[in-house]
Order: C-alpha cells, then sequence, then structure tokens
C-alpha cells in the first residue's frame, strides 16, 4: 500500500536511528471502595493493600474530630471546617462530600500525580463522593460492601462504644440510605466472612487489571509480534 501523503510528499516511517518517543508509564487505575459504617471497610481494605504493594490508598480530608485510636494522617487529614471550605473555594478536591453532618472530601493532590505516574490508587469514600468521581474518571473500578444483616451492622456498630443511642439510630438510618445506592457500583463484596471478603476484593483487583484494553496497551509488542505471524 502507498505510503499516506502529507503535504504532497510521501511520509517518512520511522527507522532505528529516529524511533517512536517513549509514551512513558500507562495511567493507573483508580479503585473506589464504599461501605456504610459499620460494614468492615477499613479492615478489609487495609488487609487487602497489605497484600498488594501495587495499590496507593488516598487518606481522605475531614472536617470532623478524630475519634479514638484515630490519628493525623494515618486514617483521616482533620481540618477545621472552615480550612475544608477554603479547600473546596480553591478547587482543592477531586470530590467532596458532607457526610452525618461533617465534610469529606479526596484531594486532587493525593490522587492525580499518582494515576499519572502509573500508580494505582484507591479512595475510601462514601456513595455520593464515588459519584463524583465516575463523572471524573468513568474507568474507575468501583465496589461497596455489605454487611450480611442489619443486625450484623447494628452489633458491629454498637462494638465501638463511641456513639449515643440517638447517635446510633441516625447512623442507622444512614446506613439504609447508603446501601439502597450499591446498585451503582460495579462490584458488590457481603462481609459475612472476613477472610473470603478479603479475598474476593483481592480478587476484583487482579481482574481489573487484566482488562482487554489495559492488557492490550501492556503488551503491545507481544500482541503484535503474535498477530503478524513472525
Amino acid at each position: 500500500m502507498a505510503a499516506p501523503l502529507t503535504g504532497g510528499l510521501p511520509s517518512v516511517s520511522p527507522t532505528p536511528q529516529s524511533p517512536l518517543p517513549n509514551p512513558g508509564p500507562m495511567r493507573g487505575t483508580l479503585f473506589i471502595v464504599a461501605a456504610p459504617s459499620g460494614a468492615g471497610k477499613s479492615s478489609i481494605v487495609n488487609a487487602c493493600l497489605a497484600k498488594d504493594p501495587d495499590i496507593a490508598l488516598s487518606i481522605s480530608f475531614t472536617s470532623r474530630l478524630a475519634r479514638p485510636g484515630e490519628r493525623h494522617a494515618e486514617h483521616y487529614h482533620f481540618v477545621g471546617k472552615d480550612v475544608f471550605q477554603a479547600m473546596i473555594d480553591a478547587g482543592d478536591f477531586f470530590e467532596y462530600a458532607r457526610v452525618h453532618g461533617d465534610w469529606k472530601g479526596t484531594a486532587r493532590q493525593s490522587v492525580e500525580p499518582q494515576l499519572a505516574a502509573g500508580k494505582d490508587v484507591l479512595l475510601e469514600i462514601d456513595w455520593q463522593g464515588a459519584r463524583q468521581v465516575r463523572e471524573k474518571v468513568p474507568d474507575a473500578v468501583s465496589v461497596f460492601i455489605l454487611p450480611p444483616s442489619r443486625e450484623a451492622l447494628d452489633q458491629r456498630m454498637r462494638k465501638r462504644g463511641q456513639d449515643s443511642e440517638a447517635v446510633m439510630a441516625q447512623r442507622l438510618a444512614a446506613a439504609q440510605e447508603e446501601m439502597s445506592h450499591y446498585d451503582e457500583f460495579d462490584f458488590v463484596v457481603v462481609n459475612e466472612d472476613f477472610d473470603v471478603a478479603v479475598a474476593d476484593m483481592c480478587a476484583i483487583f487482579r481482574a481489573s487489571r487484566l482488562r482487554r484494553d489495559l492488557q492490550a496497551a501492556r503488551h503491545a509488542g507481544l500482541i503484535g509480534r503474535l498477530l503478524s505471524g513472525a
């Protein structure tokens, strides 16, 4: 076949002396994990991250006070409501939402540079934040964690021993609302047996990396050789 014309002259194919520019690293995959309070989201995520060092956990910002045992920059970036509002005004957030009366959000600097460098990033967020993220990153992989029953969810919340009965009632009502959005997610994991739930989550991460488009880009040279018959 004749070479395509450019400005009336045949285009010149790259030679070994003038190779194509390096396209750089493949863009990383963004994973979203959401669940109602008490479903065991953080425990499952932390267990998976311990098994899969190729995923970076994005630490969210929140305007609420730290609970007993929570540490700044490890569980959340704890900031005042005025600071959080200033970050909103500056456009610093990748996503943010008001949850149980407090603000939670993911800073752009925690996500975009890592994805661009080819690193997979995991967001632990609520369904509202997940909806915002999917609008920005349609190919993000989303997972929703469900408890095995309402009774189990109630028991897990009470084990914390940090909230009054009135607050507990509010959290259970909020959990029901959150669970109604499970059908907006790509995958659903039921946390009845913790080890099984962890294995299921890790399987989702692994399978997502084997999607056709990612494998085609990752193994372009191999596929080209296989299809050329050379």
